[in-house]
């Protein structure tokens, strides 16, 4: 059986890491896009203007196929990658972590940046609070009125509940399923003639 589910956080959360007077004050944020990104970005930037670097790293969607993880300016693969790492080590999408660093003056190296963006990332996963989401499939049902009852008897014996209900002479009607579930509810539906179902 394939997984439909998947793991994000459910609201904000925040980390810190402190190393020879530097400051690593790690944000985490549930996002669905990367205009989600941009702004939650665009307003650390402007609420921490005077921080040194802004290093992230976020993952989007289910299959976890969009991602990227970005340095600002310190050595290659010591602040994004490390950021990116936590996310995969938590098994976490749909999750932006921003790292933004107070220089303290003591140069810490490669090895010492990467693991203080890797210790501030992991303490605002520690914060955070994670949620698992499954990944549903909503149809369309379209249906002459008189089939109605047909319709609703069978959603409630496939456990499905119905949304977005429009009930004219001409019927309409959303739901949504488990991915799991889809085929066998298709299959199910798709026995009812008169009945027409489109994915949305």
């Amino acid at each position: 059986m394939f997984d439909d589910t998947y793991r994000t956080i459910a609201a904000p959360a925040e980390g810190l890491y402190k190393e020879k007077g530097s400051k690593f004050l790690a944000f985490a944020f549930p996002v669905r896009g990367t205009d989600e990104v941009k702004q939650h970005l665009d307003a650390l930037r402007k609420e921490y203007f005077d921080a040194r670097h802004h290093c992230y790293a976020y993952i989007l969607g289910p299959a976890k196929d969009s991602y990227r993880a970005n340095d600002d300016g310190e050595p290659s693969g010591t602040g994004g990658r490390p950021i990116h790492g936590q996310l995969l080590s938590a098994d976490l999408t749909d999750t932006l972590i921003v790292v933004v660093r107070y220089f303290g003056g003591i140069l810490l190296g490669a090895s010492g940046l990467a693991n203080a963006y890797k210790a501030a990332a992991r303490d605002a996963i520690s914060h955070a609070t994670i949620v698992e989401k499954t990944i549903d499939i909503t149809y369309r049902l379209h249906f002459e009125y008189p089939l109605m009852n047909d319709v609703m008897r069978l959603l409630k014996e496939l456990g499905v509940q119905p949304r977005n209900q429009d009930f004219n002479l001409d019927c309409r009607l959303d739901i949504s399923v488990r991915q799991s579930q889809s085929v066998r509810v298709y299959d199910a539906l798709s026995k009812l003639y008169g009945l027409t179902i489109s994915t949305l």
